[in-house]
């Protein structure tokens, strides 16, 4: 009784269930073939598409963990320098650490000394800043020009492979055996393509948040100098 059970239950299955199984496994199977078929180049291609990935998610979240309000810091500093409390805003700076209050603590350091003293130890501190923030981008624009070479050399070699294996048969080959070598090699350049046009636009999107960052640093040093050359109303505890 159990077993006519299980019969008539596999035979009630719908079959369009096991067709679309067996088409995504299909499709699967054919994407791993045609990466297997397109060549050792496809080897570098993979590997530049990985460190593009980690560059991007690298950055990002550096760029968060740094993100903060540069109006609210230059208030916050400002309220300690016009009521004297230096070490104040020097502790102030050390417990926030974001690039910003990095920059502000190298001037806080040198309150005492030369106005043209204090903005150049800004402007190395901001310049520093903006380099770390930068790192490794350059990368990322180097990925999005070479993957693409390397699909276009991939492609160049599967042609030159392909061409070779017709002159081996001595030109008796049908349509169908010249497309498959031909799309086969091809694979190579869909996929330097496709991590070229990911690369470029990681770059772009980073790119772009950096120099947002960098301006908000420029602008709350900017607004230090200006805080630093106003007239105090206390004198401010240099110890």
């Amino acid at each position: 009784m159990i077993l006519s059970f299980i019969q008539d239950a596999s035979i009630n299955l719908p079959v369009d269930s096991f067709q679309v199984a067996g088409q995504a496994q299909s499709d699967d199977a054919f994407l791993l073939d045609a990466l297997i078929e397109s060549g050792y180049v496809m080897i570098p291609i993979i590997i530049l598409s990985i460190v593009a990935i980690y560059i991007f998610v690298e950055r990002i979240l550096t760029l968060r963990r740094t993100r903060m309000d540069p109006e609210l810091i230059t208030e916050r500093i400002r309220d300690y320098v016009q009521s004297g409390d230096i070490v104040g805003a020097r502790s102030y700076c050390a417990q926030q650490s974001t690039p910003i209050t990095r920059i502000l603590k190298q001037g806080l350091e040198r309150l005492g000394r030369p106005i043209a003293e204090i903005q150049e130890a800004v402007h190395s501190a901001g310049k520093y800043e903006a380099f770390e923030l930068s790192k490794r981008i350059d990368l990322l624009a180097t990925i999005a020009g070479v993957a693409p070479m390397l699909g276009f050399l991939g492609t160049v070699t599967g042609m030159i492979k392909a061409f070779k294996e017709i002159q081996s048969l001595q030109g008796n080959v049908n349509p169908s055996v010249l497309a498959g070598g031909i799309w086969e090699a091809l694979i190579s350049t869909a996929a330097g393509l496709i991590v070229g046009i990911l690369a470029i636009f990681f770059y772009n999107f980073v790119l772009g948040r950096i120099n947002r960052a960098v301006h908000n640093m420029e602008r709350s040093a900017t607004d230090f100098i200006d805080l630093l050359q106003e007239p105090a109303p206390v004198h401010a505890r240099l110890d």
